[in-house]
């Protein structure tokens, strides 16, 4: 039987390549970069994205010498602190799901090689969220490759301190949805995206425009993401991004307020919109300038 354009044939191994690593990494600068100056001190702010390449592996030097002038990298959670890991786990029974759903989230879990056990002790939602972060690997991107691992890499070789902006509690509020008809209805949105490669089409535009600093392309992601067509869905892109901009942007604050020169990475996505964080820390009094991804000069110590 015929399958739709664009979508993959039932039960078609579907294991992604393995990662280009023939290709030298280049120091060049990606993903746009904002100097912020309150109290005579500068901090700065970076938007990333969550999956990355081997020949992004070396920060440009407009990127590098940002980190060099900071003594904290903040991130929305470190990706590599042991707790941070287990509180994502989830501890008690999520509710169940429909048997044909379950059967469906299994089997998406199946094509893309991961062993099932690898995900289990997640909620379903963030199983289907992996999923997609995953699916990433048909681009020659890997979340083992995002932009904050390789920061605090480099952070715990300077022997900078590296903190979480967020709990990881926090993170899974905002990415689960309390009730349970709403968690079935995401995963089943999750699943749909992947299997006809919206996500995978999402996020390969996504990512070209972070690498060349498109803001204006990224301000406009409810009008190509295929993920805001009603107002639940839009009420999600808001809980998701919008509404923990405010807490983010307080606790980049009050690092500074410590005496703290900060190097704030954070999802891309939260600079844009009109709660976008370079907004929000203009509020609170920070002189906030983006800084060109083709500047050679330094940055000011």
């Amino acid at each position: 039987m015929a399958t739709a354009p664009g979508t993959r044939p039932p039960g078609v191994s579907t294991c992604p390549p393995p990662l280009d690593a023939s290709v030298p990494a280049r120091g060049e600068d990606r993903g746009p970069l904002w100097r912020i100056t309150r109290d005579g001190r500068v901090s700065h702010l970076y938007g990333t994205v969550h999956v990355g390449k081997p020949a992004w592996q070396v920060l440009g030097p407009l990127t590098l010498s940002a980190l060099r002038a900071s003594d904290t990298l903040a991130l929305e959670v470190d990706p590599t602190d042991p707790a941070v890991l287990a509180a994502l786990e989830d501890k008690t029974p999520p509710p169940p799901l429909p048997e044909a759903l379950k059967k469906r989230l299994q089997a998406a879990t199946e094509r893309a090689c991961v062993p099932l056990l690898a995900l289990a002790n997640l909620h379903p939602v963030l199983q289907a969220t992996t999923l997609t972060v995953l699916d990433a690997r048909w681009l020659g991107l890997d979340p083992n490759h995002a932009m904050e691992m390789l920061l605090v890499q480099r952070a715990k070789a300077r022997r900078l301190r590296v903190v979480s902006l967020e709990t990881a509690e926090q993170q899974k509020q905002a990415l689960v949805p309390a009730e349970a008809a709403e968690a079935v209805a995401m995963i089943e949105q999750t699943l749909d995206q992947l299997d006809s490669l919206v996500s995978r089409r999402v996020l390969e535009r996504m990512v070209r425009a972070w690498e060349r600093g498109d803001l204006e392309t990224l301000e406009r992601y409810e009008d190509w993401c295929e993920c805001a067509a009603s107002e639940d869905e839009r009420a999600f892109l808001r809980r998701l991004n919008d509404e923990r901009n405010v807490p983010l942007a307080d606790r980049i604050a009050a690092l500074h307020d410590e005496g703290r020169k900060v190097f704030a990475a954070i999802g891309v996505l939260h600079m844009t919109g009109p709660a976008a964080l370079p907004r929000l820390l203009a509020e609170r009094g920070f002189k906030v300038e983006r800084l060109p991804l083709a500047a050679a000069a330094k940055v000011r110590r």
